[in-house]
């Protein structure tokens, strides 16, 4: 059972997307999807970040685990330059949002479904964390 209302918005939110390796772009991809997640690891206020890809059937698929909704703002700033360099790689298919954002993160993500992806958001219930934020 959640506590409180400041429980609950304080809980980390979690998305996993799904993307579409465009025809001939994968080793461009991987470039720079590594590039990006070098540049995160080094300045972004994720608290994971993981990409996965199944090269067979040309999906990728990002994981990421913000603090909180502003964490989420902050990391679009910064990373849109490299998130522009590999997006041109991809195609969005699904969002899958994990707790909730607030309706500016909400806002920005309704941009991808013009096209053509799905987005769904489950709210947080309960749970913990064992990952440890860099001081």
């Amino acid at each position: 059972m959640i506590d409180s209302n400041e429980d609950y918005m304080s809980a980390p939110i979690v998305f996993i997307t799904t993307f579409v390796i465009e025809e001939g772009a994968l080793e461009k991809f991987k470039e720079a999807a590594q590039r990006s997640t070098n540049f995160l690891k080094d300045n972004g206020l994720q608290l994971l970040a993981e990409v996965c890809i199944d090269e067979k059937d040309m999906r990728a698929h990002g994981i990421q685990v913000h603090r909180d909704s502003e964490s989420i703002l902050d990391h679009w700033l910064l990373s849109d330059p490299y998130m522009s360099n590999v997006m041109q790689y991809i195609r969005t298919t699904h969002v899958e949002i994990y707790g909730q954002p607030n309706e500016a993160v909400l806002e920005g993500m309704r941009r991808l479904t013009s096209q053509g992806a799905v987005i769904t958001v489950t709210p947080h219930l309960t749970g913990f964390s064992r990952l440890v934020a860099p001081d």
